[in-house]
């Protein structure tokens, strides 16, 4: 069994300021293999009817495990799991829990309460460059073509019926049984179709027509799958209004291997490299800070910032993404700057080894890794 050093290190860290874990993530991206690793822990699937059972009365289940470690791997399958999490967050804070869902929690009618306030949740996305590390595989291009989910990672070979299968069982598994949605070929119709165009500007009226349905239906679909982490969607930053896109979001397929797949690309070329980069960094930001603070920036003149990062308060982070540092355009900086002047900017590739201060004109740049850039927003974090 592989340690995934990051996110045991997290779930360690959530225990320390809350009794229950919120362990979400799509499915088969490694939740009940990471909790098996947990050390001293008792692993519960709640799959199983006889588990089930164990856990219809649950001030008897937490009596019985008073200064322990307990998985609840998919806890969705109690008929009222959100009672029992609450209860023990509120009345048993020496029984360690996680929780794990394909879902944010209180995403469907299943969950009666939040538990706001009572948890701490993590997000298991796909693997980050530190899970890299773990599975000895450091390959980049490799990491791009095959994505994120270790089983397909891991495949001897490219798992293309995989990615079918996937799709099928997420129907059948989340959205069914979680949201009980209809019209499943529109629905499986949309989601290769934002895999096709992700990383593009979401348009509700040509998906619409596409997929048969109406842009309210389009709507509530792309809201589903961004509770199942099955797309990301990426707001634009905008305070100076006019001369800016201010309403049309990005959409971001969750995974790199689903990219590749719908769109056909068994070989990565040199094109395909910089937009797949984009996405494992956009895939790394959500791993080290969640999604609420990441925008995207563009001028209705056709400039844009791949990612702002804006914290309350506090000056918006630039940050573009190229795949090599020979590829350096600061246009869309340097547009941004003149409506933003306060802020750093970095520049991310595959390429850099360690990090450059750069300057084009007024603009003041740091040309970084992935891993650096992670580490200079963390520091930039920790002064705030």
């Amino acid at each position: 069994m592989i340690r995934r050093s990051f996110w045991l290190r997290k779930i360690e860290e959530a225990w320390r300021r809350r009794s229950v874990i919120w362990l979400m993530g799509v499915r088969r991206v490694g939740k009940s293999v990471l909790c098996q690793s947990l050390p001293d822990v008792e692993y519960l699937d709640c799959e199983l009817p006889r588990v089930r059972r164990q856990l219809d009365d649950p001030q008897s289940f937490l009596d019985a495990r008073r200064g322990r470690r307990v998985v609840l791997d998919e806890i969705h399958r109690l008929p009222n799991p959100s009672e029992l999490l609450k209860i023990a967050a509120d009345h048993y804070r020496d029984v360690r829990i996680v929780a794990t869902g394909s879902s944010a929690l209180g995403a469907s009618a299943r969950f009666r309460d939040t538990l706001a306030g009572r948890k701490a949740e993590i997000w298991l996305t796909p693997m980050v460059l530190a899970d890299l590390a773990d599975f000895a595989k450091t390959d980049l291009r490799y990491r791009l073509l095959r994505g994120g989910l270790p089983p397909f990672f891991l495949s001897a070979e490219l798992p293309e019926r995989e990615f079918q299968e996937w799709l099928d069982a997420f129907w059948a598994k989340d959205i069914l049984e979680l949201f009980r949605l209809e019209r499943r070929h529109s629905f499986q119709r949309l989601v290769e179709l934002l895999m096709v165009q992700s990383g593009g500007i979401f348009e509700a009226t040509p998906l619409a027509r596409a997929c048969e349905v109406s842009r309210t239906t389009i709507s509530n679909y792309v809201a589903v799958l961004e509770a199942t982490f099955v797309v990301s969607v990426v707001r634009p930053f905008a305070a100076h209004g006019a001369a800016e896109i201010v309403a049309a979001p990005k959409v971001y397929g969750f995974d790199t291997g689903f990219v590749c797949c719908h769109r056909g690309w068994q070989q990565l070329r040199r094109d395909d490299l910089g937009p797949l980069w984009e996405h494992l960094v956009l895939n790394e930001l959500h791993a080290h800070l969640g999604s609420g603070m990441i925008r995207y920036w563009r001028s209705k003149h056709g400039n844009e910032v791949d990612f702002i990062l804006a914290g309350r308060g506090t000056d918006p982070v630039a940050i573009e993404c190229k795949w090599s540092a020979g590829d350096l355009d600061v246009s869309g900086l340097k547009a941004f700057r003149a409506r933003y002047a306060r802020g750093p900017n970095f520049i991310v590739t595959a390429d850099t080894t360690a990090p450059i201060s750069r300057r084009f004109g007024d603009v003041a740049v740091r040309v970084v890794s992935l891993t650096d850039l992670i580490e200079e927003i963390a520091r930039r974090g920790r002064r705030a």
